[in-house]
């Protein structure tokens, strides 16, 4: 890799001469960067520029594909599916485990690239292979408790034995999003192909690379190649022929357009998986350990710069240790360490591109100019990279601002006193959304219970997000306009499935016999219900 150049304009034939332009070279070496592409179904000629958001330097010119490639795409991924679902549990359970060590093993290499397209941190960046090797790992040891044939009992014991299969679905659609370029582009294939389907991905146009790289460690792991397709290009080009062509649908990215995927999947009757935004609570509890839960805001309001789907934007404090609370909270962000570089070290990288920037620049100016208050933060740093943004900590937010209701999806966290428990359950519910939560208290028993009631589909107990996104046995997803069905756990590897029932029937039928009549064998079979209840049969 060649050192980081400042930002410039376009660049379209490629580099020129350093020396007297400095934002000509690339930033990655062209041979790392042709490995990857290499990868891509795309024939249309034509390539989009990528740059990195630490410096605005070039990172690559990725192929485009057109809709005939993603045809082409999910004809050779079905071709590899009719194969690759006759191969046995344990040969995948092999592959799986063998992808886990490969992710350790490249660790390096990975976070290098997750880090120069995305910006972030490169210790929010280790987040991603963690969560692969976990993935992995996970699947690669469960996958027969998942998807082998099971019995369950049959309608008249000892005669009927009823058996279920999971069948897979056959080529499954994953559309990814930029801000976990890594993880979001493999984690949720990853139980797509261990449970027997294709994959035909579509990673964001911003990450392309990292998600290549992904796909070259499923080939080097074992996989089938033609099994994981790859294609790029802007969603509103070919995310509609993915989603025509595919027999389920894995999104992860805005409400507004997992709306238009369900409408889509719907008009097909195929089945679909959203992940969609958030305007995750937080509540911190009269009885909470202050110091405890102010680290933890730190890293729930600022893990990648504010950019993930679980991240904290609003904190509803007890009024016992509210001030106590503010204070620490305050001066851990003001102690950050900000940066866009490669290295460890840094608390929190940048915002993606220019459009997030502008995002987070707006919510804050709008809630200043209406009467908020700036506790930390609250101004871009052009000085650390062109989309950096302190972290920021507002009081006094009201319903008028933006920032109040709207995901801000950047490094912006509003806090609110309260009184009373079921006022602040009820404020942290208010709204459309309901992906993640998060509880503080010293009283574990009494943060379950308030958990119930609030509606998220992970609620995470003094900690900020990871330990439920980090437990692969448990489903991770959201509630209402946060989106419908889950990932991670048996339900995020069984969406992936078909469930065949095969009944085998022994001896008599399921039908007057021995010469019964018609009325004789209904009252054979009320007694046989009634025998059945007072023995305890389901």
């Amino acid at each position: 890799m060649s050192n980081s150049i400042p930002a410039g304009g376009p660049l379209v034939t490629g580099p020129g001469d350093p020396e007297h332009d400095p934002t000509a070279a690339y930033a990655l070496e062209p041979d790392q960067v042709a490995a990857l592409t290499a990868r891509l179904l795309a024939t249309t000629g034509e390539t989009a520029l990528t740059r990195t958001p630490l410096t605005g330097a070039p990172l690559a010119q990725v192929p485009q594909s057109s809709e005939a490639d993603v045809a082409e795409a999910f004809a050779r991924a079905r071709r590899a599916q009719e194969a690759w679902a006759r191969t046995s549990l344990a040969h995948r359970q092999e592959l799986l485990l063998r992808l886990h060590d490969l992710v350790l093993d490249r660790q390096e290499e990975i976070l290098d690239l997750i880090v120069w397209e995305s910006g972030k941190a490169r210790k929010h960046a280790f987040d991603e292979p963690l969560h692969i090797a976990l993935t992995a790992r996970y699947y690669g040891r469960t996958l027969r408790q998942h998807l082998e044939t099971r019995r369950v009992p049959g309608v008249i014991p000892g005669l009927t034995r009823v058996e279920v299969n999971r069948i897979p679905k056959g080529v499954v659609g994953v559309i990814s999003p930029w801000n976990y370029p890594f993880t979001m582009a493999l984690c949720d294939g990853i139980a797509a192909i261990a449970a027997g389907n294709a994959v035909v991905s579509k990673p964001d146009s911003q990450t392309m690379l990292s998600a290549l790289l992904a796909a070259q460690l499923l080939d080097e792991a074992g996989f089938p190649r033609d099994l994981w397709q790859v294609v790029a290009g802007p969603g509103a080009q070919i995310g509609g022929a993915i989603i025509d062509r595919a027999d389920y649908v894995c999104f992860t990215g805005s409400t507004a357009t997992g709306k238009r995927v369900a409408a889509q999947a719907a008009e097909r009757l195929i089945g679909c998986s959203l992940e969609l935004g958030g305007k995750n609570p937080l509540l911190v509890l009269r009885d909470a350990d202050v110091e405890k839960a102010a680290e933890g805001a730190v890293r729930a309001a600022f893990s990648n710069a504010g950019q993930l789907c679980v991240s904290i934007e609003r904190m509803f404090v007890a009024d016992q240790v509210y001030d106590r609370f503010v204070e620490r909270f305050v001066a851990r962000t003001q102690a950050m360490t900000l940066g866009a570089t490669l290295d460890w070290g840094n608390d929190m990288g940048s915002l993606i591109n220019a459009n997030q920037l502008e995002t987070v620049t707006k919510h804050v100016e709008d809630a200043v100019a209406k009467g908020a208050t700036v506790l930390a933060g609250g101004r871009a740093r052009p000085d650390l990279g062109p989309f950096m943004y302190e972290p920021t900590i507002l009081e006094g937010v009201t319903p008028e601002m933006a920032c109040f209701g709207n995901e801000t999806f950047g490094p912006v966290v509003s806090l609110y006193r309260f009184n009373d428990e079921t006022e602040a359950v009820a404020r942290a519910n208010d709204g459309e959304y309901g992906l993640n939560a998060s509880v503080y208290s010293r009283d574990g028993e009494r943060a379950r219970a308030v958990a119930r009631r609030i509606t998220c589909g992970t609620v995470n107990v003094n900690e900020a997000f990871a330990a439920t996104f980090a437990s692969l046995g448990a489903p991770m997803g959201g509630m209402r306009e946060s989106g419908m069905g889950r990932r991670q756990g048996a339900e995020g590897i069984l969406r992936y499935t078909e469930t065949q029932s095969v009944a085998t029937q022994r001896v008599v039928p399921i039908a007057p016999s021995f010469g019964l009549s018609d009325e004789s064998y209904a009252k054979v079979m009320n007694l046989s219900l009634r025998l059945l209840k007072k023995v305890g049969r389901a």
